[in-house]
């Protein structure tokens, strides 16, 4: 039987009246998207019709989800709320804090010794607060909450921008803030912005070396790492009924690298049969009784350009493989025009890692097409060019691998299984080498490939694709090589082909594991004790913030003008600093360490405008915090692209940063800095980046009149005297300005006045 299954039941029972209700209400057919929110609406049954990319509207999210990163300041956060249990079934995952080294025992037991301290504050919160706890080892969060509790028709939040990869099995599954994620927990409302829709047509069926994977390089070709901001991709077609659920999975995981608020697929067969596969089967039988409701509305898909605001078509009889990067996930590159692309760009052509598995690409049905490939190692007396790595998204998958010989097969062709975990997906790689900074290419199966994202090195190249590719690339070693078309020189000079990779969609013997690492919390936790000692390094009980005393902001100081791209890799680095996301103080010494200051081109070297001297971002952030300065942060595009983690709105809030003003944000960014009560802006003129210097120091001059839809004025007063005054704009509505004035969402809920 499914987690929750009565819950999932009552999302069915409600969903048939409501959405005909909405039908009728906004007069038209109904894309699945809008079927899944308008069934989710927080008072119940819908009443008016709301204007994409223009209603704030409040939703009632059927669960929550956390890993353990960002976990920790959620549930300090949540500590702060009052409750005695969460509201909505929530889970934590022990994922993030398992640093890749060696193989997956040796790792996962060195990681419980060193995060011990954290393992056990996750599991005695969730003990005492009604959550599921997953221990560490038994998988990355997304594939879990696959395997698990992903159901159609379903929406959930998580505290990680991956969430999204619950779309596979039909769900509205959204990344947010750890305080986003602590509302729905204390049984409030969740807001987001009514999402523009986005349609992908698939026409055509997968074949040969093309994989679900390449479909998502394919859009983040054509979207950009923007394209998908403010809206929802909703998939359709015989091409996405054609394809696997964990196929599914791995495209609406990759959209939030196209800046999607999520992804998904309408309810089909091959939902049904994962569910199945997953001991579910309950679950798949209410969806078949309301199978209808839990997609498109026919005549949609039937003239899709008339219900959704862009729509993209793509054949995939004629898709070809793809390698996107480096450095960012939207360089689309097919497969035959690598080697041209390597060449005149002067990429390193020799592969020195291939690496598969992550939450991305994890599935069995990756695992044992990737598989198929190291067989033919051995069968063509091949020999592997390049090391070669398998990340298992969950104890599941991995003990179901293991039990049908695919682990072996790998061993044999010399390669390292690591933990269930993220991994070097995230940066908690621990790679030989890495410090010496060499220029050097890596190809993976992972969804984001960032300047030092897997292995801190700043001249890593990394290049993402399918599971498929990666293994024949690191077989042959060489970017330019093309399994298509290219032959390889076996170990006794004869020349040879690999053949396609062949794969089964789900075991045919079942999923498998002895021990899925499941722990169910206490029937009454209100005698469990949750302790953090006061001298901890990596857990610190959370003070709140202070509240805004109602005046202009004024004598401030440019703490930064960010360059070019700042994702919150740049604001908020992830792989070593792991270890401190629980302790506010100690992570805000990575504040903005990777952002590039246009001033001096160079990272983490700022002036301090009260001596004059060059320093380290947070130390800078420090002196005037100290001094009682406040200071804002100046930035480019898309800032705060990436990752959901709120604590690269955590830090400049805990150091004293009083307002982020940039050239346009990622949606996550742009809440997680209002919900902890930062001013973030954008310039009603772009241009006017180019007039903020170096020594300004800026005043607020309207403040005390911030309303909705009402720019803010800003004057920069230069070195010389001179000044600049700049219009920034911002998209606060009323109960967000509320946040701002007490301080922090938290504060609000904290006073029970949310």
């Amino acid at each position: 039987m499914a987690f929750d299954i009565e819950m999932i039941k009552k999302v069915y029972d409600n969903m048939p009246a409501r959405v005909d209700a909405a039908r009728q209400i906004v007069g038209r057919p109904l894309t699945l998207t809008e079927k899944i929110l308008y069934n989710h609406l927080w008072d119940g049954n819908p009443t008016k019709a709301f204007g994409k990319g223009v209603d704030y509207v409040d939703f009632a999210p059927d669960r929550v989800a956390c890993q353990d990163a960002t976990a920790q300041m959620a549930l300090l956060q949540f500590m702060h709320a009052g409750k005695s249990k969460v509201a909505v079934p929530t889970t934590v995952h022990c994922d993030h804090l398992i640093q890749a080294k060696v193989d997956a025992a040796t790792d996962l037991a060195r990681a419980k010794t060193q995060s011990n301290e954290v393992f056990d504050f996750l599991s005695s919160v969730s003990n005492k607060y009604g959550i599921g706890f997953w221990k560490p080892g038994a998988g990355i969060i997304h594939q879990v909450v696959l395997e698990n509790y992903a159901f159609p028709g379903g929406m959930m939040i998580g505290t990680d921008s991956h969430t999204v990869n619950a779309g596979g099995l039909g769900m509205v599954a959204i990344g947010v803030g750890g305080a986003d994620a602590v509302d729905v927990m204390s049984g409030m409302a969740w807001e987001l912005k009514f999402p523009k829709l986005i349609g992908v047509k698939l026409t055509g069926k997968l074949s040969g070396w093309t994989a679900p994977k390449d479909v998502i390089l394919k859009v983040a070709g054509i979207l950009t790492v923007k394209g998908g901001t403010g809206a929802i991709v909703e998939y359709f077609g015989e091409g996405a009924t054609a394809m696997s659920c964990t196929g599914k999975g791995t495209i609406c995981n990759m959209g939030a690298e196209i800046g999607a608020t999520t992804s998904t697929f309408g309810y089909d067969d091959s939902m049904s049969r994962y569910l199945r596969s997953t001991n579910r089967a309950d679950v798949a039988d209410a969806a078949d009784k309301i199978a209808s409701y839990l997609t498109g509305d026919p005549e949609v898909y039937a003239d899709p350009e008339k219900y959704f605001d862009q729509v993209i078509e793509i054949n995939l009889s004629e898709l070809e493989p793809h390698l996107n990067g480096p450095f960012t996930p939207d360089l689309a590159t097919p497969i035959s025009k690598m080697k041209e692309e390597a060449i005149k760009n002067n990429w390193p052509l020799q592969i020195q890692v291939g690496l598969i598995g992550s939450c991305t690409n994890s599935s069995y049905e990756d695992i044992s097409r990737a598989a198929s490939l190291a067989r033919q190692v051995a069968e063509k007396n091949l020999k592997t060019k390049a090391e070669f790595t398998i990340t298992p998204g969950s104890e599941v998958v991995r003990s179901t691998i293991e039990r049908d010989g695919f682990i072996d097969t790998f061993h044999k062709i010399g390669a390292t299984v690591f933990a269930n975990a993220c991994g070097p997906c995230i940066g908690m790689w621990d790679r030989e080498g890495a410090e010496k900074e060499e220029r050097n290419t890596i190809v993976h199966s992972f969804n984001r490939n960032f300047s030092k994202r897997a292995d801190g090195n700043p001249n890593t190249l990394a290049f993402v694709g399918s599971p498929e590719l990666v293994t024949a690339l690191a077989i042959a070693g060489d970017l330019g090589f093309n399994p298509l078309t290219d032959k390889l020189i076996n170990e006794e000079g004869e020349e040879v082909m690999l053949d396609e990779p062949t794969g089964d969609e789900l075991p045919e013997k079942g999923f498998y594991a002895e021990d899925p690492g499941f722990q169910a919390p206490a029937e009454d936790g209100s005698g469990v004790q949750v302790v953090v000692s006061p001298t901890s390094e990596r857990l610190q009980l959370l003070a709140p913030f202070e509240a805004w005393d109602g005046k202009n902001i004024t004598g401030a100081k440019l703490l930064i003008k960010a360059f070019g791209k700042c994702t919150t890799d740049h604001i908020s680095m992830a792989g070593p600093w792991l270890r401190f996301r629980g302790h506010l103080d100690n992570i805000s010494n990575n504040m903005l360490i990777g952002a590039v200051n246009a001033f001096n081109q160079k990272t983490n070297s700022v002036k301090n405008q009260l001596t004059g001297q060059y320093d380290a971002v947070p130390a800078v952030a420090r002196a005037y915090k100290a001094a009682g300065v406040p200071s804002i942060v100046v930035g480019d595009h898309n800032y705060g692209e990436g990752s959901s983690r709120e604590h690269a709105a955590m830090e400049p809030r805990f150091l004293g940063v009083k307002a982020v003003l940039v050239k346009s944000f990622a949606r996550i960014h742009e809440t997680n800095l209002k919900k902890q009560g930062l001013l973030g802006l954008t310039f009603a003129n772009e241009a006017d980046y180019d007039k903020i210097q170096e020594n300004d120091t800026i005043n607020f001059t309207d403040l005390t009149e911030f309303a909705p839809g009402k720019p803010l004025t800003l004057e920069f007063v230069h070195a010389d005297g001179s000044k600049d005054i700049i219009l920034a704009n911002h998209t606060y509505n009323d109960g967000q300005i509320g946040w701002f004035v007490a301080g922090s969402a938290l504060n609000l809920i904290a006073a029970g006045k949310a």
